[in-house]
């Protein structure tokens, strides 16, 4: 066979690989999403300790925030049928030399930026990095890299605007994608604000809404599920219309679980996440698919560019252990089950996403 025909044949193999992995989730035929939390006592984990990560949101920080028990810092996700390859910092910082990921959701999204700094500022302990905020947008710099990983807060992807009427989410309209170009990685998240009505919206401003608008139709409000899919087709539309594959990797975080109803795994009481210190053991979460991510699913089959899902929901929902509970702030004054303590399980999400990003 000819060199030309070696190559052709070559070049063939590659490209189905590629929309293989980047349509299941896959790497060399096997599903990184699918597996099981397993213990993992050695001193290979946590992947980093916390007080090498002067930047992590208080928060993300539950053991300074005086939470006691430690194992939830120990498990280690394990894919059925493969390996995750180790995390090497150092590795990725230098194949990204030049290059910026940002990250564009709401503070499910903060959460992963944070851990991905962490784990990289650990990495190269000894590298200059600067860290900015202007406005919604963070940068976090590696100048001898000259690697940005960036973080814009953007809660619904779609626009919420001001007019006489008061806020309105506009669930077909994206001018915020504007501030998304020009980058090498873009990684997106959005589902935990939909859920918000009445007195739980959130007082800040850019992400309360009055009003949902689609095309000439205004409402005052409509079936959540439905306004977000509506709003992921729209940000689909988007990356179809603005996205060069030869030059932009795009991600999806998935939908990050929350763990308020104990219902979900079989559990009546504590009825939240709140003790909970191990997690829900197997492979399958008794709860069910959830909702939203069968959404998103239903919507990245229809886009005719290539977006990797990182398919976090199941395994997230398996660790009903790693949320901040009474620990966010410290002093139990809240209760958080929706965001997650640092180092915990966006770690691992990291893992999936250098996986992705390297081994495809």
């Amino acid at each position: 066979m000819g060199s030309f025909a070696i190559s052709s044949v070559v070049m063939v193999v590659v490209l189905v690989f590629y929309v293989f992995v980047e349509t299941n989730g896959s790497v060399g035929g096997c599903d990184l999403f699918h597996g099981s939390w397993v213990l993992d006592e050695s001193n290979s984990y946590p992947l980093y300790e916390i007080s090498k990560c002067p930047f992590i949101e208080k928060e993300f920080d539950c053991i300074n925030n005086g939470r006691p028990d430690q194992f939830y810092l120990k498990y280690r996700w394990q894919p059925t049928a493969c390996n995750l390859p180790r995390f090497n910092g150092y590795d990725m910082l230098t194949r990204l030399r030049g290059k910026s990921i940002l990250f564009v959701g709401d503070s499910l999204s903060l959460n992963q930026w944070q851990s991905l700094t962490c784990m990289l500022h650990t990495a190269v302990p000894q590298a200059e990095y600067t860290s900015l905020r202007n406005g919604d947008l963070s940068t976090f710099t590696f100048p001898s890299f000259d690697v940005k990983v960036k973080f814009s807060r953007n809660a619904f992807l779609v626009d919420t605007v001001s007019e006489s009427i008061g806020r309105v989410l506009k669930l077909d309209s994206m001018e915020a994608g504007k501030f998304w170009e020009g980058n090498d990685i873009l990684i997106f998240d959005s589902w935990h604000w939909w859920l918000h009505t009445g007195r739980k919206q959130p007082y800040v401003y850019r992400i309360r809404w009055d009003f949902i608008q689609e095309g000439n139709n205004t409402y005052r409000d409509m079936d959540r599920l439905v306004a977000y899919t509506k709003a992921l087709r729209t940000w689909a539309k988007w990356i179809d219309d603005n996205v060069d594959p030869t030059k932009t990797r795009v991600f999806f975080q998935g939908v990050s679980p929350d763990h308020a109803d104990g219902s979900q795994w079989g559990q009546s009481y504590p009825k939240s996440c709140e003790g909970q210190s191990r997690p829900l053991s197997g492979s399958n979460y008794p709860g069910g698919p959830h909702p939203a991510e069968t959404a998103l699913k239903g919507v990245l089959s229809s886009m005719t560019k290539a977006v990797y899902l990182l398919d976090i929901t199941e395994l997230s929902q398996l660790r009903k252990d790693g949320h901040p509970s009474v620990y966010g702030h410290g002093g139990h004054r809240d209760m958080d089950c929706s965001h997650w303590c640092l180092p915990g399980v966006p770690d691992t999400w990291n893992l999936l996403f250098y996986a992705a990003l390297f081994q495809t």
